[in-house]
């Protein structure tokens, strides 16, 4: 059962959708025991969330809480960061909430809203539902002036220094923040700064993390102020509470510009075991990922790589490491009955395995001990985090919402009448009590809607004196014909852009019939150009202009690329690469591998993202390609054979053959 407070809402009177407000009962459910309250505004249930901060809000129905998506955005927008929104019956197919009472063992009245609201509040505890996400896990992050700088006079440009100097020194900051944070949690970030006269007038930055986990916040001063937001989903996303299939893993890492990767269950099954080439950090997470959430990261040597501990951070996992060296004859003997096709594989396979071996008997104990119907790997993964197999197995054991009951002793016929009676008096006062409660806050609520509505009264009488004042009428004419004469002037000068660009469309049409004409008389054969070696610009292209088998490509920027992103035009049929300058070794190895010539130096006439490229000049340059291949797989071939011919003399050597 989930700790906390958790708060459950359904509507009592009217609707989101009526021009009156509604009005909702409330549960609010802590350590086993549920208070409600009845006939309540949206916002005064928003205050009282600011103050207990509950951890989930649980409804049967989202749209009970606000019309459409973009109220309930600013709903959410308005809860504590930690707290959740949670849809119990379900994401986009809901079921009952009778039904789901029933498989969890209690029953409540449907039409009474208080039970409805406790039905809610008992079923987010026990990790039913989705939570509702709206937002993805991108910040936005702006530095900005706090105040237009006008006309100014004089000291304008002082007044200008100031200003921008401070939005710079602030954005410094805060960038110096996310820096450390990048460090720590391995999130990336990106920045974008527009200069001013003596310093910026604004910073962007995009931080690849929910907004609750950026070190961050909000303010403003005299001069500068800060924002920060989440980024909204384009639709409505539904996480479920309790994540099905999703295993604990063991993951043995060996860093380097090879990085060898192993992934073991709980059970010591083998998941995963690959070596890759130049792969970077963000591509090793999210591999690591798709095969599980990783409960301890280890590694064959010590101290710790920076590498692995960086890796062992995005996961928040337990480093596993040997306490000393291990030595290669026990990593060929653990790694030996899996298999492996390089030291890389093998060295990361022994340190999965050694820590494994390491927990083996602990996890013998937590099988004997967790119940039959408990999670064991939720259990061992507590017992790994440092947690014992008792407090483990008491952390996933749902504990049912407790009521006390009292039961009497036999008593004579008069005192059971007098108790009766006694009982009856009380529930009559209790339910007055209750009654006058609601009057109270009925009363309050009113009082509340009263004030405000004379506040609107005196604030538009206000602003009719103000809009029948002959001052005002001549100030508003007067600021519509200089809003009017800037709009003139800026149509005038986006004609003048217009015209330029076509101008320049017609230029580059001429081209591109020259280059047509070239490829119908065969004297030119056409590329498409790749502005940089990365996956959105090689999208891009695809998107534009398509690429297809048999193509020619060319690399503006080859730099920066990978054997992931060489993939990419090899999985698309190219005929050849293009490129103007040394590509990455990594790269070209992979473009080696699968038979794809990278030819370098060849003169091309370009018109923007085309090209052309005389035939004859590319078939010479594509045979002389092959040929190079060709010694290449023959000198590969045989340093393969040596390699396995040394390995073979030196496990005879040990006598391990």
């Amino acid at each position: 059962m989930q700790n906390g407070v958790i708060y459950g809402i359904d509507i009592a009177k009217g609707s989101s959708r009526a021009q009156e407000a509604p009005r909702y009962a409330v549960a609010v459910l802590e350590k086993g025991e549920v208070v409600h309250h009845t006939m309540l505004r949206r916002h005064k249930i928003l205050r009282m969330i600011q103050r207990d901060r509950p951890v989930y809000i649980a409804v049967d129905n989202i749209y009970e809480l606000a019309a459409d998506k973009r109220n309930l955005i600013r709903f959410l927008e308005k809860l504590p960061q930690n707290t959740k929104l949670v849809q119990v019956t379900g994401g986009i197919h809901q079921r009952p909430l009778t039904r789901l009472a029933r498989e969890h063992n209690f029953t409540f009245n449907q039409f009474n809203p208080n039970e409805e609201a406790e039905a809610c509040a008992v079923l987010a505890s026990l990790g039913v539902g989705c939570e509702v996400s709206l937002f993805e896990d991108l910040t936005k992050i702006k530095v900005s002036r706090a105040r237009s700088l006008g006309r100014g006079g004089w000291s304008q440009n002082r007044y200008r220094r100031k200003v921008h100097g401070a939005v710079r020194q602030k954005s410094r900051e805060i960038e110096d923040i996310l820096r450390k944070f990048s460090r720590e949690t391995g999130f990336e970030y990106t920045s974008k700064i527009t200069e001013g006269f003596g310093g910026y007038v604004r910073a962007e930055y995009t931080v690849r993390a929910r907004r609750d986990r950026v070190p961050v916040k909000p303010s403003s001063t005299a001069d500068v102020q800060v924002t920060v937001k989440s980024v909204e989903r384009d639709k409505i996303k539904y996480l479920p509470l309790k994540k099905k299939g999703r295993k604990y893993t063991i993951v043995g890492i060996d860093p380097g510009t090879t990085v060898g990767m192993a992934i073991l269950s709980l059970e010591g099954e083998l998941l995963f075991l690959q070596s890759i080439r130049g792969i970077s950090h963000d591509e090793v997470v999210k591999l690591i990922a798709d095969y599980g959430k990783p409960a301890v990261v280890a590694t064959d040597v010590f101290p710790t790589p920076a590498a692995v501990e960086k890796i062992r951070r995005s996961f928040n996992a337990v480093i596993g490491t040997p306490g000393g060296e291990i030595r290669a004859e026990e990593k060929i003997a653990l790694a030996r009955p899996f298999g492996y096709s390089n030291d890389h594989e093998r060295d990361a396979l022994a340190a999965a395995l050694t820590t494994y071996k390491n927990y083996k008997n602990v996890f013998s104990r937590v099988e004997k001990k967790t119940p039959a119907h408990l999670d064991i790997d939720k259990v061992k993964f507590h017992v790994i985090h440092g947690a014992s197999i008792e407090d483990a197995i008491e952390k996933i054991t749902p504990s049912p919402v407790v009521r006390k009951e009292s039961k009497p002793e036999p008593e004579s016929e008069e005192e059971t009448a007098l108790n009766d009676l006694v009982r009856k008096l009380r529930d009559e006062v209790n339910q007055k009590n209750s009654q006058i409660k609601q009057l109270k806050d009925y009363v309050a609520e009113l009082k509340y809607e009263s004030n405000q509505k004379e506040r609107t009264i005196e604030n538009l009488e206000m602003r009719i004196r103000k809009i029948r004042s002959e001052s005002y009428q001549k100030v508003r004419k007067d600021k519509e014909i200089v809003i009017r004469d800037r709009e003139i002037e800026r149509l005038k000068r986006d004609i003048k852009k217009v015209r330029k660009s076509l101008k320049r469309q017609r230029k580059r049409a001429k081209r591109i019939k020259q280059i047509h004409k070239k490829e119908i008389r065969g004297e030119g054969l056409s590329v498409k150009i790749i502005a940089s070696f990365a996956k959105e610009a090689i999208q891009h292209t695809k998107d534009t202009y398509g690429i297809r088998e048999g193509d020619l490509v060319y690399l503006e920027d080859p730099s920066g690329g990978g054997p992931v992103t060489a993939s990419i035009l090899a999985d698309s049929g190219v005929r050849a690469v293009l490129i103007s300058e040394e590509m990455p070794h990594a790269a070209l190895e992979y473009f080696y591998d699968s038979d794809i010539p990278v030819i370098r130096g060849l003169k091309l006439q370009r018109v923007d993202d085309l090209a052309t490229i005389d035939p004859e000049a590319l078939d010479k340059a594509i045979f002389e390609w092959e040929e190079k291949a060709r010694e290449r797989r023959k000198e590969k071939d045989h340093e393969q054979f040596q390699s396995i011919l040394d390995e073979y003399r030196s496990e005879r050597r040990r006598g391990l053959v």
